[in-house]
C-alpha cells in the first residue's frame, strides 16, 4: 500500500479475493459458444482467444519469475544484493489483478467498439503504425506522467507501493494501485485504438504488442543484467531506444533519474540518465557465481512440491506446504515433471542466503520421496548426491548439510560412505543428528518422567535414550526388537535399567522414529504428546492427542533472503538439519558428523542459542507424570 493511499488505489474486487476471476466468465462461455456453434466467417477469433491469451501471459510472467530467481540466486550478473522478505512476497501476490483488468476492458471493447470484430490475423501497416506510436507519443507521455508520479503529491498516494522495496523482481514490474494501471492502460491504448480506426488492427499487432511490454517490462525488473555489452558495440544507438536491467534497477535505488519506460532517450534528452549507468551495467557484466561457504542438499518431496519451491509459484513457496485443489488441473505438467526426474541427473540451486559472514546455499536433488523409497534407485541416488559433494569440493565449499532423506541410514549409513571413498575431502559432512537429539530433548516437558520410544533403532533414536536415562526418565519402548537393539547399544550398564520393554502405552509423551507406522497413534491415550525425531512430519490421526513438528528453530532476524518456507514448515522456520551444517560453518568446526559419529549435542545447542536461533513455540500441553 502506498504511504498515504488515494483514491481508486484498491482494486474494485479485491473482496473477491481468487472468484475476481469468475468476473470473466460471462464473456469466456460466450465466445467460446460461438467459437464452437457459429462456422466460417462468422466466428470471431479475436473474441475467443482474448482469454486463452490472459491465460499464455501469465505463463509468460511465471516463467520470467522461474527465470530471474534462479539466476539471481546463482550470483552471475546480479545487480542487487539486497535480500527479498516474506513482507514483498505478499504485497506482490495480486500481481494477476492486471491480467484480469485487461481482459475485462477488451471484452468491454469488443461489446462497445465495432472495430474490434472479425479482425485479420496479420497487417503489416497496423504493426508499423503500432510500433510508430510508440516509440513517440506513448513513450513520451509516459516519461512525463513517471515524473509526475514521482513529485511528493502523487508518490506518496500511489507510485511508492512500486517503489516499496528496493529489490525487484519480474512480478513487481506490474504491482501498482489500480488508478495508476488506469493511466498505464489509456497510454497503452493509444497505438491500439489508432490502429481500430484506421482498421489497420490486427489480431498480431495486439497480441505482439502487449508481449513487447510484458517481455520489456519483466526484462527491466529481474534484477539481473541479461543485455551483452556487444550489442551496444554494433549498434550504438540501441542505447537510447532499448532500456536494460540495470538502467531500471537504478531507478528503484536512485528514484529521481531513468524515468523512461522501455526507450531511454527521453532521459537522454531531459537530462535524467543517472550518472552511474554505464558503469553499474559494466559491473554486473563483470559479476560472477556465488561461491557459498555453506551447502545444504535436499530433494523434492511430493510430485507437487515443485509449485512450492522457491523457483515455482512465489506465493506457494512463502507458505507451508499443502496440496490445493487446483493441482488437479495441472497434472499434466505434474506428470511431466515427475518423469524428467527419472532423466534429468544433476542438482540445482535452489535459495541463497546470507548470515553474519556466511553465504549459505540449498541445492536440490531433483527426486522425489517415491523414488528414495525404492531400493533399485539406492544406487543412483547415492551417485547423484556423491556428485553433488564433489561440485562442493570443487567450489570451496566448507560444510554440506544433508536434510530430508538424502542422510538415511539405509542409504549411505547418514553419510559415512561419502567419507570412505574419498577421505581426502576438504568439505565436512553433517547429518545435523547432534541438533536433532538437542531440540527434542528441549521439547520434552519438565515434568515427565517416562516416555515411549517408538520406531527402529538409529543413532538419533540412541541418543535421545541414553540422555534420558541419564536423567532417570523411563524409556518404554512397544518393539521387543527395539529394545534389545537399544539396550545391546546403550553401553552403561547402570542406564539400561531405564530402558524397559512394555505392550501397555500409559505413558502420553510419544517419541516417534522411523519405521514407525501412522497408525499406532490410535495406541496412545487421549491427551499424548507425539514429538518426531525425523525428518518427515506425521500424519496426524488424533483430534484429541498434540503433534510437534520436525525438529526445528526459527532463524535470527538478520538471516538474510529467507522469503520462502522449508517445505511444510512455518515462515523462518528451519530444519534441524539445515541449521546444523549453518552453525559448523560459523564456528568453523573442522569435523564430519556422519555415519556413527555424533558432535556434542550439548555444544550445538548453545552455540545455535549463541547465534540467535530460537526454539520454535507450539502448544504443549500439561502432562501428568
Amino acid at each position: 500500500m502506498a504511504t498515504n493511499p488515494g483514491i481508486l488505489t484498491n482494486w474494485p474486487w479485491k473482496p473477491l479475493g481468487d472468484f475476481k476471476w469468475l468476473l470473466l466468465a460471462p464473456w469466456v462461455v460466450h465466445s467460446s459458444y460461438e467459437m464452437i456453434m457459429k462456422e466460417g466467417n462468422e466466428r470471431d477469433v479475436g473474441y475467443f482467444l482474448v482469454f486463452p491469451y490472459m491465460l499464455l501471459r501469465m505463463l509468460h510472467q511465471q516463467i520470467w519469475g522461474s527465470f530471474s530467481r534462479y539466476q539471481t540466486t546463482k550470483g552471475k550478473n546480479r545487480i542487487l544484493d539486497k535480500s527479498l522478505d516474506f513482507e514483498q512476497v505478499d504485497r506482490e501476490t495480486n500481481w494477476d489483478d492486471q491480467i484480469v483488468l485487461n481482459a475485462l476492458l477488451f471484452y468491454i471493447g469488443y461489446m462497445f467498439v465495432p472495430e474490434t470484430s472479425n479482425m485479420p490475423f496479420w497487417r503489416a501497416d497496423g504493426v508499423i503504425i503500432t510500433a510508430v506510436l510508440h516509440a513517440g507519443p506513448v513513450e513520451f507521455l509516459y516519461y512525463w506522467l513517471h515524473r509526475a508520479l514521482h513529485h511528493h503529491f502523487l508518490y506518496s498516494r500511489y507510485h511508492s507501493h512500486h517503489h516499496s522495496f528496493i529489490i525487484t523482481e519480474p512480478i513487481t514490474s506490474v504491482i501498482h494501485p489500480f488508478a495508476e494501471h488506469i493511466a498505464y492502460f489509456m497510454l497503452f491504448a493509444i497505438p491500439t485504438y489508432t490502429t481500430l480506426i484506421t482498421r489497420t488492427a490486427s489480431i498480431v499487432s495486439f497480441t505482439g504488442y502487449l508481449a513487447y511490454i510484458d517481455f520489456m517490462n519483466n526484462l527491466g525488473h529481474c534484477n539481473l543484467e541479461l543485455i551483452p555489452s556487444s550489442l551496444f558495440s554494433f549498434f550504438p544507438f540501441l542505447k537510447y531506444i532499448m532500456y536494460t536491467p540495470t538502467f531500471h534497477s537504478l531507478h528503484h535505488t536512485q528514484f529521481r533519474s531513468n524515468y523512461s519506460l522501455f526507450m531511454p532517450i527521453y532521459d537522454y534528452i531531459y537530462g535524467t540518465v543517472d550518472k552511474s549507468t554505464e558503469i553499474t551495467y559494466e559491473t554486473s557484466l563483470k559479476r560472477t557465481e556465488t561461491s557459498p561457504h555453506v551447502v545444504h542438499l535436499t530433494h523434492l518431496t511430493t510430485p507437487d512440491s515443485i509449485y512450492h519451491l522457491r523457483l515455482g509459484f512465489a506465493s506457494l513457496a512463502s507458505k507451508p506446504q499443502t496440496s490445493k485443489w487446483y493441482f488437479l488441473l495441472m497434472w499434466p505438467f505434474t506428470l511431466w515433471s515427475s518423469i524428467m526426474t527419472c532423466f534429468y541427473g544433476r542438482t540445482f540451486v535452489l535459495e541463497s542466503n546470507t548470515f553474519q559472514n556466511l553465504t549459505m546455499q540449498s541445492w536440490v536433488i531433483p527426486r522425489f520421496f517415491v523414488q528414495y523409497i525404492s531400493k533399485s534407485q539406492r544406487e543412483t541416488l547415492n551417485q547423484l548426491i556423491e556428485e553433488a559433494i564433489l561440485d562442493a569440493e570443487s567450489s570451496g565449499v566448507k560444510v554440506l548439510s544433508l536434510g530430508l532423506l538424502n542422510q538415511g541410514e539405509e542409504l549411505n549409513k547418514c553419510g559415512e560412505i561419502y567419507i570412505q571413498r574419498y577421505p581426502q575431502l576438504k568439505v565436512k559432512i553433517v547429518d545435523g543428528s547432534s541438533l536433532v537429539v538437542a531440540i527434542v530433548l528441549n521439547s520434552i516437558p519438565k515434568q515427565t518422567s517416562q516416555v515411549v520410544l517408538c520406531g527402529s533403532c538409529t543413532k538419533v533414536s540412541l541418543a535421545i535414550a541414553t540422555a534420558l536415562c541419564q536423567r532417570n526418565i523411563k524409556v518404554i519402548t512397544t518393539c521387543k526388537d527395539n529394545f534389545e537393539n537399544h539396550q545391546l547399544r546403550i553401553s552403561r550398564p547402570e542406564l539400561r535399567k531405564n530402558l524397559v520393554h512394555s505392550t501397555s502405552d500409559t505413558a502420553k509423551i510419544w517419541l516417534v522414529g522411523e519405521k514407525w507406522k501412522a497408525n499406532q497413534q490410535m495406541k496412545a491415550p487421549k491427551g499424548s504428546l507425539f514429538i518426531p525425531l525425523t525428518q518427515l512430519p506425521l500424519k496426524e490421526l488424533r483430534k484429541d492427542c498434540f503433534y510437534l513438528t520436525t525438529p526445528a528453530m526459527i532463524a535470527p532476524s538478520s538471516f538474510q533472503n529467507l522469503h520462502s518456507c522449508e517445505n511444510w514448515l512455518p515462515r523462518r522456520v528451519m530444519s534441524a538439519w539445515r541449521i546444523a551444517g549453518i552453525v559448523h560453518g560459523l564456528k568453523g568446526w573442522d569435523v564430519n558428523e556422519c555415519g556413527e559419529v555424533m558432535f556434542s549435542v550439548e555444544k550445538i545447542w548453545q552455540a545455535s542459542l549463541e547465534l540467535g536461533f530460537r526454539p520454535l513455540p507450539q502448544k504443549i500441553p500439561f502432562i501428568e507424570s
